[in-house]
């Protein structure tokens, strides 16, 4: 999947109040997240979501949108919404992908379950996908590395020759692959 161009998908999500329609051309021109989860009205994917929401304002700031997808209607989504003060400070997408096709361009339907696994993919803003996590389903996922990793794809982006070595933070040194490195790291 990684270094693959996204899919091209048609679905309603819920966003900000309303029903809003999505296209994979609407994510294109600008970073993403795509964080699929199993369903609504569960008990990790809740705890997973308000995390996300926790940073939500942080990732719009370095112009990354945010895609919540499920296997549940749009109808659940805002249902869920309304009823959930954790799941209610959302104001990011929650996609609807009933059909599956979202999931199964993502490879992450479970076979047989018509739910997707518990996997996050951040999509440059070509429609790259950069990187991604799939996590068994009692493991909550963390926004903090998300972050993290958001930063990394993006200094690597803007700085052609560098990459981040392990637990790097913005702001710490990268290394840039050479011949003279070979050995020495």
């Amino acid at each position: 999947m990684i270094n693959t161009q996204i899919k091209p998908f048609s679905a309603t999500a819920f966003k900000n109040g309303e029903f809003v329609e999505i296209t994979e051309q609407d994510v294109k021109g600008k970073w993403a997240v795509f964080f699929f989860y199993p369903a609504d009205f569960t008990f990790v994917c809740p705890t997973e979501l308000g995390d996300l929401a926790d940073h939500y304002e942080e990732l719009q700031s370095r112009g990354v949108e945010v895609y919540s997808v499920s296997t549940d209607t749009h109808f659940t989504h805002k249902a869920w919404h309304d009823s959930s003060d954790t799941i209610g400070k959302i104001n990011y997408y929650m996609v609807g992908d009933q059909t599956g096709t979202i999931t199964n361009n993502f490879g992450v339907m479970r076979e047989g379950q018509g739910l997707a696994d518990r996997a996050t993919f951040l999509i440059d803003p070509q429609g790259t996908i950069q990187a991604m996590e799939i996590t068994a389903e009692g493991i909550g996922r963390d926004a903090e590395d998300l972050m993290r990793k958001v930063k990394a794809a993006q200094y690597v982006a803007a700085h052609p020759g560098e990459v981040c070595p392990a637990k790097w933070k913005e702001g710490e040194e990268t290394l840039a692959p050479s011949l003279d490195l070979v050995g020495k790291i």
